[in-house]
């Protein structure tokens, strides 16, 4: 029994354009990222849409993932449910910081992000091993929920890497390979058996509903 899921990374924000750490940190969407949320949204409810029926809509409960799940939500008058376990990592002491300046600032804790090592400390943050585990299992319990049925997830970039990983087998500690983009819809698959889940990817990046969506993600 599998569920197809739509996985959106939220619009753009302020952060995204100043290319700074978010994490946990609670930005809301900059004004391109609204407009981004009601192109998705036009697109999953217009009657050729490809990605219908969606049967249930599930976003963090951070703001800018929020902010563009309900955009959709009010458009198909579906309910949204809130799920912590699909948040950001938490990124600690480096949240705030930009890219460009991990070294700068945290010498250590930025070797830790570039490396990928998965039991790496971040202070005051998650290891990417405990990020790993948090956002899967918020998967499957909504795989587990939802059988034979096709449910979108408004989550965030470096979850997204994630659970990409989780799709194809890639593992953790390996540099990215694919694009996270803002208001992209990526698919994957996961079925439920007797002996536990199985995930596979059907496609990614798709951003033909936007005019403009930006790579920020670094790790």
């Amino acid at each position: 029994m599998s569920t197809e899921f739509l996985i959106v990374r939220h619009g753009e924000t302020p952060w995204n354009v100043e290319r700074r750490i978010q994490g946990w940190r609670d930005i809301d969407l900059n004004d391109n990222g609204r407009e981004q949320a009601t192109r998705l949204a036009e697109r999953l409810s217009h009657p050729g849409n490809p990605h219908a029926p969606l049967h249930a809509i599930y976003s963090s409960d951070l703001s800018r993932a929020r902010s563009t799940a309900q955009a959709v939500a009010k458009r198909l008058t579906l309910p949204l449910g809130l799920i912590e376990g699909i948040r950001e990592r938490n990124y600690g002491v480096l949240e705030g910081v930009p890219f460009d300046q991990m070294h700068e600032h945290y010498p250590e804790v930025a070797t830790v992000w570039q490396t990928r090592d998965p039991d790496g400390v971040i202070p005051k943050g998650e290891t990417l091993r405990e990020f790993h585990a948090r956002v899967t299992q918020a998967l499957e319990s909504l795989a587990a929920k939802h059988q034979q049925q096709r449910v979108l997830v408004v989550t965030h970039g470096g979850a997204m890497d994630i659970l990409w990983r989780a799709a194809t087998g890639e593992p953790i500690e390996t540099p990215r390979k694919v694009v996270m983009l803002n208001a992209s819809i990526n698919r994957i698959r996961i079925t439920a058996s007797q002996t536990g889940f199985e995930w596979s990817l059907i496609d990614w990046g798709d951003v033909s509903h936007l005019q403009n969506s930006d790579n920020d993600v670094v790790a």
